[in-house]
């Protein structure tokens, strides 16, 4: 039976990517924030020998930029999704947990298209939005100084 996702609290959102679909993640990039406010974003990267060690980087994503951002992630709504394998073939997770989504690539999630392989376009689609949160991360994620 799918997973029925809560919706965060109060109009509160979370964006997580994980690259590696099942294995040790190499990279995970963490949005929080609200519509219409700044958003927080934590990148972590799992680098050298087993991914032993860490390199994190931290920023602030404006408004705009954050409204832009929750509708490049809206069209994964009702996507198929699988978590037993990566239907997708980008080794990559997406969880979103807005107002409007709930949605996770590797878990069954109650109103995604049942256990079936998506289209072109759907890998397509997610494709672009997994793209976007990593340029987005790129762009506005910097390394703590000491």
């Amino acid at each position: 039976m799918p997973r029925s996702m809560a919706p965060p609290p109060s109009g509160e959102f979370s964006i997580r990517l994980t690259k590696s679909f099942g294995q040790s993640p190499t990279e995970k990039i963490e949005i929080i924030g609200e519509p219409n406010r700044f958003a927080t974003i934590k990148v972590t990267n799992h680098v050298g020998a087993q991914n032993q060690t860490i390199i994190a980087k931290e920023g602030t994503i404006q408004a705009d930029d954050v409204n832009e951002l929750l509708s490049i992630v809206q069209p994964l709504a009702g996507l198929p999704s699988n978590p037993d394998e990566d239907i997708y073939g980008f080794d990559t997770r997406i969880i979103l947990a807005t107002f409007e989504v709930q949605w996770d690539n590797g878990e069954d999630v109650e109103g995604a298209e049942a256990k079936t392989n998506p289209t072109e376009e759907n890998k397509q689609t997610f494709k672009d939005v997994a793209d976007s949160i990593q340029a987005l991360a790129r762009q506005k994620a910097k390394e703590r100084t000491s």
